[in-house]
C-alpha cells in the first residue's frame, strides 16, 4: 500500500501535532532542481512520555507545524514537490502528466482559490497544496483516490488511506457504516461520509479538503447540474472527440513517464536451471516495461491497441521480458474451469495479431475460482474483490511493471438506467425507443414497455427526499428487489436508491439502523443532492466500482507492479460525463463510442464482435467458485464476526451459501459482499502492527474488538 499522510495543528502550534521531536527529515530531493523536500525539518507529535510519533516506513515531504509524509513504495517520479516561496508548495503524487512549470503555475492559481486547476493534468494522482498555514487536498472524480480526515490533538489529521489515522486515534469500528455497506452499498445517503472506521471520515468525490491551522473545510471543485434546467445541447461528434483526446493523452502521460525494472536492485543472481524469466516469476515480480489487459472486451482493448499505436516504444525494456522493446505485452485470461470464453479470446488473438502487442495467455483452473484462496492481505477497507483475489493476481503477476486495465470504463461510459427518467424530465422520449426495444427483446414480454415507461415516469416525478424516505420504509419492512431478469434489475434501478443484494440477510436491528441513517440523512439534505436522479445513481456506481478497484490493487497487488486505470482519469471521467444522455442511453453505446474512439486515433481494424457484452462468464465463474468451496465459506461463518456484531445471522448465511451452491437463483453479488466483509474484519482484528512508531502502547484500530451493534446504533449517523 502508498499512501500520503499529515496533519494542520492548531493556531499557536501547541498540542501533539505542533510539537517538534528528534525525527528528522529522509534525504533526497523530489521533482528536478526547483523541488522542495522539507530539508532540515522535522516532523513528528511528541507523545505524554516525550516519544515522537511518525508514520511507518515514511518519507518526510514537510515538517512542522503541518507535516506531511509519504508512506510506501513510492517510485521517485510519482512522488514531487514544487515550491514558490518558503511556504507556499505543492506535493503531488502518483502519476502525474504534468510538468514542473505547469505544476507552479497550478500552485500560483490554487494559492488564489482555484482548486479546479489542480485535477487537470493527465494521470491519476493526489495534489496537496500548503499556502501558509492553509493546506489543501483535493480529491479526484472518481473516488479511486479518496481522501480521510479525522480530529487529532485539537487539529485535523488527513491521508489517503483510513487505516493510518484509525490507528492514530484508535478508532473503533462503524457498525452503521458496515451495516449500510450491506444493506445499501450504492446509496450515498446510506453510506455518507462515513467509514468502517468510527471517527475516521471521507470527502465526497469532486471535493477538497480546505484546513486553515487545524479548522477544516469541505468544498467541491465541480460544477453540478441543475435540476430545474435541461442540460444545454452537446453535439454527439464534438463529446466523442473529447473522450477520444483525454483518453489518448492519458495513455500519453503513462508511456512518456520514466521506465522501471522491478527488483533490479535487489536480483539474487543466477540459480541453477533457471533463466531470467524463470527467477523473476519465481520473485512473483512483473515484467519490466509496459503491458496491458486484452480481455477481447472493448475497454481493455482500447486501451492495449492505444498504448501500442503510440509514436514511441510502448513494451518492454530492451534486454528485458520478450526482447522486443517495441512490443507492448498483452496479457489474456482464460478460465478453463469455466469455459465459455472461446468468442472473448479468439477476438483477442486477432487483436494481439497487430507486430507491436506480444500475446501472454494465462491459463486459470479450479485454484483461480472466485473464493479459493480465502488468505490475503490487509486492505485498508473491504471490498467484493477480496473473494477474487487469487484470480486477479494470476493475470497480473503475468504482466508488466506498468499495467493498463479497464477498470471504470462501464460505470463511465454506459447509461445507468436511472438516466430514463432524466431523458422525461427533458421531454425526450423518443429517445426510450431503442433501450425499451432491447429490454422487450431479452425478457419477451409486451408488458415491458409500459412497465419500465411507468417506472421511469415516477423516479421523474419523485422528489429525493421522498425517494430516499421509500428506501427506508422498503428496508424497514423487509422488502426486496427481484433480480431475475435483465428486466427487474432495470425496473428496480429505477429509483433513487435500491436495497443491497445482500440485505436480504440482514438482521432486523441492522436493517433499522441503515434505516434511520436513511431518514436522517434525507431531513438533513433537504431539496436533495442538486443532481438529477439518473446522474445521481451513474455517479454512486462509479464511486463504488471506483472504491472497490482500490481494495483489489491492494489486496492482489504484486511488488514493484502499478495498474493504471486511465478511465477513472478526472479529464477522462469530466469527458464522458459529457456525452448527451439520448447517446449513452442506446443499446452498445459503449462498445460505439470505444469503436469511434480508435477509429479517430487510426485502429479502424477490429475482429468480428467486439464490444459483445461478456458479464455471463463472471456469474458462472461465481457459482463455480461457491460450489467448489462451499466446505470452506460454511467453516467461515460456523461462528462469524458479522454475527456477534449483531449484523447477521450465522445460520440464515450458512443456509444461503448451501442453496447458492445448489444453483438456486440468489444474488451472488450479495454474499461476495458478505464473505468480503467477514474476511476483512478477521484480518484486521488479527493484524499485530500499527501505521505508526514512537507510540508507547503501540496503538491502533479496534482496540476494544467486537461490540454487539445494538451498543452502536446510530454511531455514524
Amino acid at each position: 500500500m502508498r499512501w500520503l499522510v499529515g496533519w494542520s495543528s492548531t493556531a499557536d502550534g501547541r498540542g501533539k501535532p505542533g510539537a517538534f521531536g528528534g525525527y528528522d527529515s529522509y534525504g533526497g530531493a523530489y521533482g528536478g532542481p526547483d523541488a522542495y523536500a522539507g530539508h532540515g525539518e522535522r516532523g513528528g507529535a511528541v507523545g505524554p512520555d516525550g516519544e515522537t510519533m511518525h508514520p511507518v516506513g515514511s518519507q518526510l515531504l514537510w515538517g512542522d507545524p503541518d507535516p506531511l509524509w509519504a508512506v510506501g513504495d513510492w517510485r521517485p517520479d510519482e512522488v514531487r514537490v514544487v515550491r514558490a516561496d518558503e511556504r507556499t508548495r505543492i506535493a503531488v503524487l502518483g502519476m502525474c502528466g504534468a510538468s514542473d512549470e505547469q505544476l507552479r503555475v497550478g500552485l500560483l492559481a490554487a494559492r488564489g482559490g482555484a482548486l479546479r486547476h489542480l485535477t487537470t493534468w493527465p494521470g491519476s494522482y493526489t495534489a496537496v497544496v500548503q499556502v501558509g498555514r492553509r493546506i489543501t487536498v483535493c480529491g479526484d472524480l472518481a473516488g479511486a483516490r479518496p481522501v480521510f480526515h479525522t480530529p487529532w490533538a485539537g487539529g485535523t489529521a488527513y491521508a489517503t488511506a483510513a487505516l493510518p489515522l484509525a490507528d492514530l486515534v484508535e478508532a473503533n469500528l462503524d457498525y452503521g457504516h458496515l451495516a449500510a455497506l450491506l444493506a445499501a452499498p450504492d446509496v450515498p445517503a446510506a453510506l455518507l461520509d462515513s467509514t468502517p472506521y468510527d471517527g475516521v471520515r471521507r470527502i465526497p468525490p469532486g471535493h477538497a479538503l480546505i484546513l486553515r491551522a487545524g479548522a477544516r473545510e469541505i468544498a467541491g471543485y465541480e460544477p453540478v447540474a441543475s435540476i430545474a434546467v435541461a442540460a444545454a445541447p452537446v453535439d454527439p461528434d464534438r463529446a466523442v472527440d473529447g473522450v477520444r483526446d483525454a483518453l489518448v493523452e492519458a495513455v500519453r502521460a503513462r508511456l512518456s513517464a520514466p521506465r522501471h525494472v522491478p527488483g533490479a536492485d535487489i536480483d539474487p543472481g543466477p540459480v541453477p536451471g533457471m533463466g531470467p524469466a524463470e527467477r523473476r516469476a519465481a520473485r512473483g515480480m512483473p515484467v519490466p516495461g509496459i503491458g496491458a489487459d486484452l480481455s477481447g472486451g472493448p475497454a481493455s482493448g482500447t486501451l492495449a491497441l492505444l498504448a501500442a499505436g503510440l509514436p514511441g516504444m510502448p513494451g518492454t525494456v530492451l534486454g528485458h521480458g520478450t526482447g522486443a522493446g517495441e512490443r507492448l505485452l498483452a496479457v489474456t485470461f482464460n478460465d478453463l474451469a469455466v469455459g465459455g470464453q472461446e468468442a472473448e479470446l479468439e477476438r483477442a488473438g486477432a487483436l494481439a495479431a497487430n507486430p507491436r502487442l506480444h500475446h501472454v495467455v494465462v491459463a486459470g483452473a479450479e485454484d483461480t475460482l472466485p473464493y479459493a484462496d480465502l488468505d490475503g492481505p490487509l486492505t485498508d477497507e473491504p471490498g467484493p474483490s477480496l473473494v477474487t483475489t487469487t484470480r486477479h493476481r494470476a493475470r497480473l503477476a503475468a504482466g508488466s511493471a506498468d499495467h493498463f486495465t479497464g477498470y471504470g470504463a462501464r460505470q463511465v461510459l454506459d447509461a445507468h438506467p436511472a438516466r430514463l427518467a432524466d431523458l422525461l424530465m427533458d421531454r425526450k422520449r423518443r429517445h426510450l425507443v431503442r433501450p425499451v426495444a432491447a429490454l422487450t427483446k431479452a425478457d419477451g414480454s409486451v408488458f415491458v414497455p409500459a412497465r419500465v415507461y411507468g417506472a421511469a415516469r415516477r423516479l421523474a416525478r419523485t422528489p429525493y427526499r421522498a425517494g430516499v424516505e421509500s428506501l427506508a420504509e422498503r428496508l424497514r419492512d423487509r422488502r426486496f428487489d427481484d433480480y431475475g431478469s435483465a428486466v427487474g434489475a432495470s425496473l428496480a434501478a429505477l429509483a433513487w436508491g435500491s436495497p443491497g443484494p445482500a440485505a436480504r440477510w440482514l438482521t432486523g436491528e441492522a436493517l433499522a439502523e441503515v434505516s434511520v441513517r436513511l431518514q436522517s440523512a434525507a431531513t438533513r439534505s433537504g431539496g436533495g443532492p442538486g443532481e438529477r436522479p439518473g446522474d445521481h445513481r451513474a455517479r454512486a456506481a462509479l464511486a463504488r466500482t471506483a472504491g472497490d478497484l482500490r481494495v483489489l490493487e491492494q489486496a492482489a497487488e504484486i511488488r514493484f507492479q502499478r495498474l493504471h486505470t486511465p478511465f477513472l482519469d478526472n479529464q477522462v471521467v469530466r469527458a464522458c460525463r459529457a456525452l448527451p444522455e439520448p447517446l449513452r442511453v442506446q443499446p452498445g453505446a459503449r462498445a460505439a463510442i470505444l469503436r469511434t474512439v480508435l477509429k479517430g486515433a487510426g485502429v479502424a481494424d477490429l475482429p468480428p464482435g467486439w464490444g459483445a457484452p461478456s458479464q455471463s462468464t463472471v456469474t458462472a465463474a461465481a457459482r463455480a467458485g461457491l460450489r467448489v468451496a462451499a466446505d470452506s465459506l460454511l467453516g467461515l461463518f460456523d461462528t462469524p464476526l458479522l454475527a456477534e456484531a449483531g449484523l447477521v445471522e450465522a445460520r440464515v448465511v450458512r443456509k444461503a451459501v448451501r442453496s447458492a451452491a445448489a444453483g438456486e437463483p440468489l444474488p451472488l453479488d450479495g454474499l461476495a459482499d458478505l464473505v468480503s466483509l467477514e474476511l476483512w474484519l478477521r484480518r484486521l482484528l488479527s493484524r499485530r502492527g500499527t501505521c505508526w512508531t514512537g507510540t508507547p502502547a503501540r496503538a491502533r484500530a479496534v482496540p476494544a474488538g467486537i461490540a454487539p451493534l445494538r451498543s452502536a446504533l446510530s454511531s455514524g449517523g
